[in-house]
């Protein structure tokens, strides 16, 4: 039944039907690879029934709601439907919007250093900040891009990548590091297209991280794969590779190490770890893999 549940839950998303620009469709939670049935609403009368490859603007209509003072043990920002029900950032926001876009779950705003992260053991996964031995867990020095998850991913622990090193995945989501000028929101949930893929290995684990750009950042035209980056956005890669490689040293950890030839891929390798990782997830959910202490609610 949990299986079933999982599998099953629906969330509301807004679409752009052709015969129903301000419509809304219900979205099967299944991987995003493949076409799904869609129910096209107006005004709460059905129009259509047909299949649907998730080309809708998706409009999440979600409401934070934070329990307990920021920078505390307590301290959880909880994601709501517009009725008031919780729901998980991790696994009820929809992944992918159709033509390369994606969503994108802001953790940790640029110019901050409190480490937040979505709490993939607790019940709705609310985001919430990390602890070490107790105590909360600072970075170093500010991020300076907003940092969070790709929804409805998943880097599976049990699977080695034999492309880099046979590392095996590290049990979260998908990272995202987006290099839009604005800082972002704990909870925002952006639209970003990916640009590049970092295969950085922390302790053996492979975290991957996507470089991508929010659609609403004035220089996001400008910019669709690795090599357009290095253009209008020069040294940015650079410095990202650099900051989670060294970041730990200050505590008297090891640097990270990175794949790939310590490069950034491109876009099609950074899709690729996309489609897969969503494969992943979408096992998780369905339990044919063991989930573990994770949350699947």
């Amino acid at each position: 039944m949990a299986a079933a549940a999982a599998a099953a839950r629906v969330i509301a998303a807004a679409s752009n039907c052709t015969d129903a620009a301000a419509s809304s469709c219900l979205l099967l939670k299944t991987p995003f690879v493949l076409k799904r049935t869609a129910l096209c609403f107006n005004n709460g009368r059905r129009l259509s029934k047909r299949l649907f490859s998730c080309n809708a603007i998706y409009n999440p209509q979600v409401r934070i709601k934070e329990e307990g003072q920021p920078e505390t043990l307590d301290y959880r920002v909880f994601f709501e439907d517009a009725s008031g029900k919780k729901i998980s950032p991790w696994h009820d926001v929809p992944l992918q919007l159709g033509d390369g876009v994606f969503n994108f779950v802001v953790e940790i705003p640029k110019e901050s250093s409190a480490k937040m992260e979505v709490a993939t053991d607790e019940l709705y996964t609310p985001i919430k900040q990390d602890t070490k031995k107790g105590k909360l867990r600072y970075y170093p020095y500010n991020i300076n891009w907003n940092y969070g998850l790709l929804p409805q991913t998943w880097e599976d622990p049990s699977m080695a990548n034999s492309e880099v090193e046979g590392a095996l995945g590290d049990n979260d989501p998908v990272d995202v590091v987006e290099i839009g000028e604005s800082r972002r929101k704990i909870g925002d949930i952006l639209k970003v297209k990916p640009l590049a893929a970092l295969a950085m290995i922390d302790e053996g684990e492979l975290d991957w991280k996507i470089v991508g750009i929010s659609l609403d950042d004035p220089r996001a035209y400008l910019v669709n794969d690795v090599d357009d980056v290095e253009k209008h956005f020069p040294g940015t890669l650079t410095a990202i590779r650099d900051w989670f490689r060294d970041y730990k040293i200050p505590d008297g950890k090891p640097a990270n190490k990175f794949g790939l030839g310590n490069k950034a891929a491109n876009k099609d390798y950074a899709l690729k770890v996309i489609s897969e990782t969503n494969e992943s997830w979408t096992k998780l959910v369905k339990r044919s893999i063991p989930a573990g202490e994770l949350s699947l609610m």
